[in-house]
């Protein structure tokens, strides 16, 4: 839709518009972000109408209802970020989807939560981070304020969305190496989009071991954790958003009380499920089947396993190393290679059905062979921050 279709100027005021305000928010809501965030420059009604609450809840909406993948590529010191349409139920493997560039940061590490991103820049003269909280739909980015604390290196961040308070807010660790990790030893919290954004501490009864697998669900941040150096990720610590609280759930199996490398964190229907592999580091070829872990009782440590045995297609779908980035509802797992090293491509795997699907993307073709990263269901947001 192109925006001259309106038919009131950008100068009017809001009482005079010939038409009512649900309706302009209606209309503007099925543009693309890109249009929106060109739209707010237009004269300063337009960008209050368009930054409002309630314009961008309706757009969060709309977008949650269409979920999109969102490749992120390194490339020297610059993050990339494209997004593509998430296929719904293709009927061949040659389904073939078109890629979108959406932005291009400066930065290094990174973490991604309904559509924002921080990552971190590093600051040669001091070897300190800067936190950049960035909206790869609008192009805007945001430095936040420096930590309160005199450690600067070995720092975790994850950010995540409370959907009852409609809040961003980003947790900190502050870390002290010991060995080859660093234990987190301060803990803190910055509420996005507040006056006067400042970091506050936050207890946590447990220092430990952080990891970059996490995810945030209804308001709840999870990522895997341990309290040996020496071990891998025995545990998930858990971190709600509104009471600003830590607990923590141990991860039990009959042979092993750790999680394998390949774990990765997903929704499992609103609950936190564990993907992992045990044959082997990575999902590769190798594997025979996948592992689904689900959090059934977070208080009682209770999880549920179930074992999915690959088809013998498996092994003519899958040439190289892949990911498990994600899962469609409770029925399909979804990954991608490691590295793009041919045309790129995700894989679907039906956990009922047992079918295995290969879905190609166009327009990433200059950035075979760097490392990738895939997230599943991301939606575009025109928050303003």
């Amino acid at each position: 839709m192109n925006v001259s279709v309106l038919t009131f100027s950008p100068h009017l005021e809001r009482s005079s518009l010939p038409i009512p305000d649900d309706l302009v928010f209606e209309i503007f809501s099925r543009l693309p972000s890109k249009a929106i965030a060109r739209c707010c420059c237009i004269s300063k009604f337009w960008a209050s109408m368009l930054r409002s609450q309630d314009f961008t809840e309706l757009f969060l909406t709309k977008s949650f209802a269409h979920p999109q993948l969102l490749f992120v590529f390194k490339e020297d010191r610059e993050i990339v970020f494209f997004s593509s349409p998430q296929p719904e139920n293709p009927e061949e493997n040659s389904y073939v989807v078109a890629a979108n560039h959406l932005a291009r940061f400066p930065g290094r590490e990174f973490s991604c939560t309904t559509g924002f991103l921080c990552y971190g820049v590093n600051l040669i003269r001091n070897c300190e981070f800067e936190k950049v909280i960035c909206n790869p739909s609008t192009g805007q980015a945001l430095t936040l304020p420096r930590l309160n604390s005199r450690l600067r290196v070995g720092m975790d961040s994850y950010l995540g969305y409370d959907s009852i308070a409609k809040e961003f807010k980003l947790l900190s660790m502050n870390s002290s190496r010991v060995t080859d990790r660093w234990i987190s030893k301060e803990h803190q919290v910055l509420t996005l989009g507040t006056k006067n954004s400042s970091w506050r501490l936050v207890e946590c009864c447990i220092p430990h071991y952080t990891s970059r697998k996490w995810l945030c669900i209804s308001g709840v941040l999870y990522y895997a954790a341990s309290v040996n150096s020496s071990s891998l990720n025995s545990m998930v610590a858990c971190f709600d958003l509104r009471s600003e609280k830590f607990s923590f759930v141990k991860f039990m199996e009959t042979f092993s009380r750790t999680m394998h490398h390949s774990t990765t964190l997903v929704n499992y229907d609103g609950k936190l499920g564990l993907i992992m592999s045990r044959s082997s580091r990575h999902v590769s070829q190798a594997n025979k089947s996948l592992e689904l872990w689900v959090l059934r009782d977070a208080a009682k440590h209770e999880w549920s396993k179930h074992v999915h045995v690959l088809p013998p297609s498996w092994k003519d779908v899958v040439t190289e190393t892949m990911r498990i980035i994600g899962m469609v509802g409770t029925s399909e797992i979804v990954l991608s290679p490691s590295f793009q090293y041919v045309p790129t491509y995700i894989i679907y795997f039906n956990i009922e059905s047992k079918r295995i699907r290969k879905v190609g993307i166009q327009g990433l073709e200059a950035f075979l062979g760097k490392r990738s990263y895939t997230y599943l269901n991301y939606v575009e947001n025109v928050k303003f921050i």
